[in-house]
């Protein structure tokens, strides 16, 4: 029996997120009730994971409508792009932020002729819709993933893409979901993901809830594993998918990927099409956000470094396509070469092998 964890709640008046810091040790949750205070829980990571970045973003959107009064439709307007520039800072790879707000503009788009209360239940409507879509994709990437995972394998993953990192079921974790459920007796290994560990704290804290056997290792373990025959394939998520498929994830997906290859190893990448941006050609122009040297400097509240030493702390990295055996998502399998058969899976009509 699957658990069902709910990282992301929207209702008209507040946006209701799982705080993810906190993880394992406590499950508590922070009540976001205006469009600042959600991006500042993206920021601070209280929300993260590229698909539930873009859901908690539509939420952001509904609140920062609902403080509207009676502007005229110029001033809705520009109300509405300060909301949406506002949560378009916060993270910069995670292509799935743009996307969602770009559908919640178009949304409004569409309303702006309409009376105050029948934009925001417009929106209201739509962010629903697309947190609902999420989790119906997800399981989309699961059935269709369930084919590139033989029976009795070992999985490493790297980092979180499970439900905490989307609208529910997860990318990377929704293909482990789907091949456990379906009894294909699989083993999960989990890389900790420093520096903010989430393989250790929080695929781990998923997995067990699922009852999925995994055993977590350090990130710098991967390669004896894979040196010792432990390793069967690699699924990870994803943040930013260029055109010709090379692959933004977090920091250490390269290292994790580069091994694979040396060892003969499948490497899989699970997202949404939404994760897949056209717009950029190659890895090379993907941003990739840097982030505060404290997350290294210390561990929780630990400092176990000088305060003054430099520290460099990339969030991502990008994994060039010819390292990916397949992009798993909801409407197939891209195999190399990615460029063409990514732009056929945007022709064809997204449908489930079920």
């Amino acid at each position: 029996m699957e658990s069902v964890i709910t990282a992301i709640d929207i209702t008209p008046e507040c946006v209701r997120l799982l705080d993810q810091r906190q993880l394992p040790l406590v499950e508590t949750y922070v009540e976001c009730r205006t469009y600042q205070e959600v991006a500042e829980a993206i920021r601070t990571m209280v929300v993260r994971g590229a698909p539930a970045i873009g859901v908690a973003a539509a939420g952001g959107i509904v609140l920062g409508v609902r403080q509207l009064g009676g502007q005229t439709a110029d001033e809705r307007a520009a109300h509405l792009d300060t909301i949406c520039t506002t949560l378009a800072q916060t993270r910069p790879t995670a292509v799935n932020l743009f996307w969602a707000i770009d559908r919640m503009r178009a949304c409004a788009r569409r309303h702006q002729d309409a009376a105050l209360p029948e934009l925001q239940q417009a929106l209201y409507t739509e962010a629903q819709r697309l947190l609902q879509d999420d989790v119906a994709i997800n399981r989309r990437i699961g059935a269709y993933g369930l084919s590139l995972v033989p029976t009795g394998s070992t999985i490493l993953t790297h980092c979180n893409a499970g439900a905490l990192a989307t609208a529910g079921y997860g990318t990377a974790l929704g293909v482990i979901r789907a091949a456990h459920f379906a009894g294909r007796q699989i083993q999960v290994y989990a890389d900790e993901t420093r520096p903010f560990l989430q393989g250790a704290r929080l695929t781990t804290w998923e997995l067990q809830r699922d009852h999925i056997p995994v055993t977590l290792i350090a990130d710098n373990m991967a390669g004896y594993f894979m040196q010792a025959g432990k390793i069967d394939l690699v699924i990870v998520g994803a943040d930013r998918i260029a055109a010709n498929g090379d692959t933004a994830n977090k920091i250490g997906t390269y290292g994790v990927a580069v091994l694979a290859r040396e060892h003969n190893i499948p490497f899989y990448v699970a997202a949404p099409l939404s994760t897949i941006d056209r717009a950029t050609p190659t890895g090379a122009q993907i941003p990739i956000e840097q982030r505060h040297g404290d997350e290294i400097r210390q561990v929780g509240a630990q400092r176990i470094v000088a305060s003054d030493v430099a520290v460099a702390n990339p969030a991502f990295d990008v994994t060039p396509a010819r390292y990916i055996r397949g992009i798993i998502t909801e409407a197939g399998v891209a195999m190399p070469p990615h460029e063409a058969t990514i732009a056929a899976l945007f022709c064809s009509t997204p449908s489930a092998p079920l």
